[in-house]
This record gives structure tokens, C-alpha cells and sequence, in this order.
């Protein structure tokens, strides 16, 4: 997650001279090169079947949603907005999650993640010039959530399978062809020109948060219970923020600090609702075990 948090302030220094298409899919086809290099002087096997398929999810999400759609919305929005909108994700997360899985949570589960999207959604509204008056920015960032929240969720299960940074490899791999097609579109039409701090920025969204960030974060969603490895999380939108305000000089308006905190409180208390449904549900069979011991001594 400190990795992570860099991501949207450096992105928001990138798109000052550099196409937002250009930073969205250039950061890809070099974390890709980066990638195919690193499979193939590993040996890797390659996926089979139905992996194929949640790779191109995992992609899907992660390697060309989320960084095109905050690419494009940081054009116009600053840092620390971007931050408290995107501090949704890890509610986000828990409810792909669960419904990847399957499961029924308690309804405080649905309560808190609901209240976090209505909490994110009052403040860009309130941002954007009043209730209902959404800036398109905010939609690209809201798409953004959506998009991560799928990439994580079906990129920790398949991590378990292929191995993590395996994961993040491929699902790169699988997209360059895409991605550089995009790049090299966004190149012809807009030649990228940059300052050295601003290229040092798109270097640090190529290496670290499209490629090397993924590695820790892929391998910590396969260890444990997702959803309790999700509320690290919680501390990004934090970070971001305090990036924000010392890497970029942006102001910390009593808005932004209120509207971050109700938003991770929010996505904290949907993330702790369905920890402790997964445990009581771990307890059962614990509990029938027990009785049947005692009854068999009886």
C-alpha cells in the first residue's frame, strides 16, 4: 500500500505534459516488457484453460482500467479529491469478493459498504458543486474503483494457482499487445514531451505501480482471508492524501479530511462486518465437532 498511495499523486504530476492515454497504457507495455522478461528467465509454465479468461479479468482491471480511468480524471481533478473517492475500493473489493465467492454476509456488511459508496458519492458531489452535479472526473474514478475491486479480487484467487507476481506477469503479457497499440496511437497523434521529474513520475507508475507493487500485494491477498488482507487498504487513501499535500502542495480542506475519514470508516466497517461473519462460519464445524464429542461421551 505505501507503494501503492505514490500512484495517483505521481499520475496527477505525469498528466501535467503527457497524454493521459499515453501514461494510462505506456506504464503497461513497460511494466509488460519488464514482465516477459522475468517469466521467461524464470521458466514459467504457462496458464491453461480458464486461467487464461480471469487473466484477461485481471488485466482487464488492473492493467488498463483502473490506470486509463484515473489517468484521464486526474486531468481535472486534484490528488487529494481522486484519493477520497478511490478510499471506497476496499469495500469494493469485499463485495466482489464476496460475491465471487458467493457468500452471505450479515447485513451490517451491506450497510457499511453502502454507506461508504453514498459517502463517496455526497463528497464528489458536494466537490463537483452540489448534490446529483457529478463531475464526469468522478465517474472515470468511480469506474476506476470498479475496475481495481475486480482485478484484486479474481487476481488474489488466481494468485494462489499461478503464484503472485506470476499473476501480475501474465496478465500483462496478455495485454501489451493492446496496450502498446495504445501507446503508440497516443504517441503518433501527441508526441510525448516531458520534464525529467515528470518522466521520473511515469517511470515510478511503470516499474513500481503497474509491475513491482503487485508482487507484495498479489502475494499477501493469496496468503489470508481476503478480506482481512483488504484492510490494508484502508491506510492508502491516507497516504495519498499526505502525499498530496507535501509532494504537490494541495490543500487540506476540512471537506477532504471529513469526507476521507467517513469514507475509510465506512470501508472499514464493511471490510470487520464479513472478518467476523468468515470466522462464526469457521466456528461452526468447530462447534458440531465439540458436540459430538460430548455427545459420544455421554
Amino acid at each position: 500500500m505505501v507503494a501503492f498511495s505514490f500512484t495517483v499523486p505521481f499520475t496527477r504530476v505525469a498528466v501535467d505534459s503527457l497524454s493521459p492515454l499515453f501514461i494510462g497504457s505506456g506504464r503497461a507495455v513497460v511494466a509488460a516488457v519488464l514482465a516477459a522478461a522475468a517469466l521467461a528467465v524464470t521458466r514459467q509454465r504457462l496458464p491453461h484453460g480458464t486461467q487464461w479468461w480471469r487473466l484477461a479479468v485481471v488485466g482487464g482491471g488492473v492493467v488498463a482500467g483502473f490506470p486509463l480511468l484515473t489517468s484521464y480524471a486526474l486531468t481535472t481533478v486534484p490528488a487529494t479529491h481522486s484519493a477520497v473517492v478511490i478510499a471506497v475500493l476496499p469495500a469494493a473489493t469485499a463485495v466482489l469478493v464476496v460475491l465471487r465467492g458467493r457468500e452471505h454476509p450479515p447485513r451490517a456488511f451491506w450497510i457499511a459498504a453502502g454507506t461508504g459508496a453514498v459517502a463517496a458519492v455526497a463528497f464528489a458531489s458536494a466537490q463537483g458543486g452540489g448534490f446529483g452535479h457529478l463531475h464526469w472526473a468522478d465517474l472515470l474514478l468511480f469506474g476506476a474503483v470498479l475496475a481495481a475491486a475486480i482485478g484484486y479480487a479474481e487476481g488474489g484467487l488466481l494468485a494462489r494457482e499461478l503464484g503472485p507476481w506470476q499473476t501480475v506477469s501474465w496478465a500483462l503479457v496478455l495485454c501489451s499487445p493492446v496496450m502498446l497499440a495504445l501507446a503508440v496511437t497516443s504517441a503518433i497523434h501527441e508526441p510525448p514531451h516531458a520534464t525529467p521529474a515528470q518522466w521520473a513520475a511515469f517511470a515510478y507508475l511503470a516499474v513500481v505501480s503497474m509491475f513491482l507493487g503487485f508482487f507484495a500485494w498479489y502475494h499477501g491477498l493469496s496468503l489470508g482471508p481476503m478480506a482481512q488482507v483488504s484492510q490494508v487498504q484502508l491506510v492508502q487513501p491516507v497516504l495519498t492524501i499526505t502525499w498530496a499535500a507535501l509532494l504537490l502542495g494541495e490543500n487540506l480542506t476540512w471537506t477532504t479530511i471529513a469526507g476521507g475519514a467517513a469514507v475509510v470508516l465506512c470501508a472499514g466497517g464493511a471490510v470487520r462486518a464479513r472478518i467476523s461473519a468468515t470466522a462464526a462460519e469457521n466456528c461452526r464445524p468447530q462447534r458440531r465437532q465439540s458436540r459430538g464429542k460430548i455427545d459420544e461421551l455421554r
